[in-house]
């Protein structure tokens, strides 16, 4: 079993920006690539962003040039930085482990004026 504790999620204006962050324990982030998903409601999970381990990374069309996949390796810690937020990226957020079926509480994030 992987935990996983997503947080920063909030309430933002629309062109407003958050960053998420994510942290699970040490060994299991140290192998593993990171993966960001979100979930609106009525829709499918769908994947926005993955970082290796070696800090490549790759990015959805949907927030490629928006959103910015980051990993802090002495903090076991994968981050989002999200700008220009819209309403269509409301949603839950959650990371997640490349190739492990866990999954953290995620964290909300609304786009509204």
């Amino acid at each position: 079993q992987v935990q996983l504790v997503e947080s920063g999620g909030g309430l933002v204006q629309p062109g407003g920006s958050l960053r998420l962050s994510c942290a699970t324990s040490g060994s299991i982030f140290s192998r593993n690539a990171m993966v960001w998903y979100r979930q609106a409601p009525g829709k499918q999970r769908e994947f926005l962003a993955l970082i290796t381990t070696g800090g490549s990374t790759n990015y959805a069309n949907i927030v490629k040039g928006r959103f910015t996949i980051s990993r802090d390796n002495a903090k076991n810690t994968v981050y989002l930085q999200m700008n220009s937020l819209k309403p269509e990226d409301t949603a839950v957020y959650y990371c997640n482990v490349a190739g492990y079926n866990s999954w953290g509480q995620g964290t909300q994030v609304t786009v509204s004026s």
